[in-house]
């Protein structure tokens, strides 16, 4: 297996399925030490710049808390504004990069240009790790949603998985459509006609062993189901305000009794935030059922980050 040591994560798309189950190994391993309250010490010293040039909660967060737990140091920013990366005097991304990367050992970035991470890996000396690229990747998410996936149903291969929302600007949706179709398994890709999986991506999942059925109706799609997937509208990605409108008046929206025409043991996941202009995407009443595991994703990140951060600085092999 090829050293994830010094590797850029800047696309679900390069790294194989052997590489990935590297990194679901390590990060139950990552787990269970959190789960035992075990003090890691296995960053000790190192520094992770971590430079977010848009809004997020959850992913600025547990890339922090992840470092931190391995025993490292965060510096950074949350908002480009309080840098000289923003602002009618702004450096240039890679001027911001070259600076950063003198102060630590590793980068997390999140940029709404589609091609800024890979513009960052192509000057720093320090491993670039996307947490977000414009409408393109975003690697990291999708890990650990394959990871949820594989730690709820212990296994990939042979599943059913539904993909439903937004799959024309939704970056969580694209990488994790280059992750999952590496296995052996089947998609079914759930949205309106105008917001489907590009073409590009459906022809890369059919070189790949996994298969791929698309849907309108998510109604339909349900009973067929292992794992349904749920992104929200993405209003960034709308041509205008007048599409973003329309598309949200037929928007998929998943309620208790949806789920229950589902299998049994169906689990629910969701990239959050989940909520738009008419409310929750998903009903709050599906919190309290055992399908819901999109709070189980947020727990299962930090331990994905440690893992990812663990092997790109070369702390485990």
């Amino acid at each position: 297996m090829v050293s994830f040591k010094g590797l850029d994560i800047i696309s679900t798309r390069i790294l194989t399925k052997s590489q990935i189950l590297k990194i679901f190994d390590v990060a139950k391993s990552m787990e269970m030490a959190l789960h035992l309250g075990t003090s890691l010490k296995l960053l000790e010293g190192k520094i992770l710049g971590s430079l977010f040039f848009q809004p997020s909660t959850r992913t600025r967060l547990s890339f922090e808390s992840a470092m931190q737990r391995l025993g490292g140091g965060v510096i950074g920013f949350a908002n480009p504004r309080v840098s000289r990366a923003y602002g009618s005097r702004a450096e240039t991304l890679e001027d911001t990069i070259r600076t950063v990367e003198r102060y630590c050992d590793v980068i997390v970035i999140r940029h709404p240009e589609s091609s800024a991470a890979q513009r960052a890996a192509g000057i720093a000396q320090v491993p670039i790790l996307n947490a977000g690229d414009g409408a393109n990747e975003h690697p990291t998410q999708a890990l650990l949603d394959a990871y949820t996936i594989w730690r709820e149903k212990g296994r990939l291969d042979g599943l059913t998985v539904g993909l439903v929302g937004d799959m024309r600007s939704t970056r969580a949706m694209h990488s994790l459509a280059y992750a999952l179709g590496k296995s052996d398994l089947k998609l079914l890709l759930v949205s309106p006609p105008e917001l489907s999986l590009s073409s590009e991506i459906k022809e890369y999942i059919d070189k790949n062993p996994a298969k791929f059925e698309e849907f309108t109706n998510v109604e339909q799609a349900t009973p067929l189901m292992d794992v349904m997937y749920v992104t929200r509208l993405n209003k960034e990605g709308a041509e205008s305000e007048e599409e973003y409108k329309r598309l949200l008046q037929t928007y998929p929206r998943i309620t208790l009794d949806m789920i229950k025409k589902g299998k049994p043991d169906l689990i629910v996941m969701h990239d959050l935030p989940r909520t738009d202009e008419l409310g929750l995407q998903i009903a709050a009443e599906v919190d309290k059922t055992p399908h819901a595991k999109y709070f189980d994703q947020v727990k299962y990140s930090v331990a994905v980050r440690m893992a990812l951060l663990a092997l790109v600085l070369g702390a485990i092999e």
